[in-house]
C-alpha cells in the first residue's frame, strides 16, 4: 500500500543490522519501532539499570526491571514483541577502546545518548566504517535529529565542536518518544532504499509550540575529526 515498500523491501529489513547505543528514552521507542519494522539483526548497548525516575520515559522497561540492566531489560521487551529477530545485548560502556567492536558489522548507527563524548566516540568510529549516523538528543520538551554520513555530509563534530557542560536535564516523556521514532524512520528509510534522510540539516522540534525548523549544517574544513576528508 506504500509505494516502492513491499517484500523486498521487508526482506531488506530482515537481512539488515543496527547498533543502538543507549536503552534509555531515545533507545526505547527506537528499537521498539525497529524490532516491530522487522530489521533483523539488533546490537543494543547500555551499561546502566533504570531507576523509578526513568520510567516516564524508558518505555523498554517498568517496575519490575528495576536494578537489570537495560540492554538486557530491553532485550526481554523486544524478544516478546518480536520473536523473529536477533538481539544482542551489550553491558559494556561504550568507550574508544571498544567501540569498533560493539558496533561490529552494523549498517547503521543510532545515537540514542545522554552525553556528547560517547557520541563524539561514535561519530568517529561512523567515520572509520563508512556507515551512517542517526544523531538525536532531548531537552524537556525540545529535540534535534540530523542523518550524518559522512563525507557526503558534516560530521557530528562539524555541528557541535565541542561537548557542552555535563548537566542533569529534564525531560518529558513524549519527547523522546517523538525524536526516537523519528531517528526509527530516518533509520528505515535508509536500510530499505526507500524515502530521503535528512542530510546536511539539523531538526530542531519545539515542543511548547510544536514547531519543526530546519536548519543547513555545512563541513568545517578544520574539523579535528573529518577535516581535509
Amino acid at each position: 500500500m506504500i509505494e516502492g515498500w513491499g517484500e523486498k523491501t521487508q526482506q531488506k529489513l530482515k537481512a539488515s543490522t543496527v547498533f543502538i547505543a543507549g536503552a534509555g528514552g531515545l533507545g526505547s521507542p527506537v528499537s521498539i519501532y525497529l524490532a516491530v519494522a522487522g530489521v533483523g539483526n539488533m546490537r543494543i548497548c547500555d551499561f546502566d539499570s533504570p531507576d523509578w525516575s526513568n520510567l516516564n520515559r524508558q518505555i523498554l522497561h517498568d517496575h519490575t526491571r528495576i536494578g537489570t540492566n537495560k540492554a538486557v531489560s530491553g532485550k526481554m521487551t523486544l524478544e516478546r514483541l518480536n520473536p523473529d529477530i536477533a538481539i544482542t545485548a551489550f553491558t559494556d560502556k561504550i568507550v574508544e577502546e571498544n567501540v569498533d567492536k560493539l558496533v561490529g558489522d552494523a549498517d547503521i548507527i543510532l545515537d540514542c545518548m545522554d552525553n556528547f563524548p560517547t557520541r563524539f566516540l561514535l561519530n568517529e568510529c561512523a567515520i572509520r566504517k563508512k556507515i551512517p549516523l542517526v544523531y538525536g538528543s532531548i531537552w524537556g520538551i525540545d529535540g534535534r535529529l540530523s542523518f550524518i554520513q559522512s563525507p557526503e555530509t558534516p560530521c557530528l563534530r562539524c555541528v557541535f565542536p565541542e561537548a557542552p557542560p555535563k548537566e542533569v536535564f529534564p525531560v518529558i516523556g513524549a519527547t523522546p518518544a517523538v525524536i526516537g521514532s523519528l531517528q526509527a524512520l530516518e533509520t528505515l528509510k535508509y536500510l530499505s532504499g526507500t524515502g530521503s534522510n535528512i542530510k546536511n540539516q539539523l531538526l530542531v522540534w519545539e515542543g511548547a509550540t510544536t514547531d519543526f525548523k530546519k536548519f543547513k549544517i555545512r563541513k568545517d574544513p578544520d574539523c579535528p575529526t573529518c577535516g581535509g576528508k
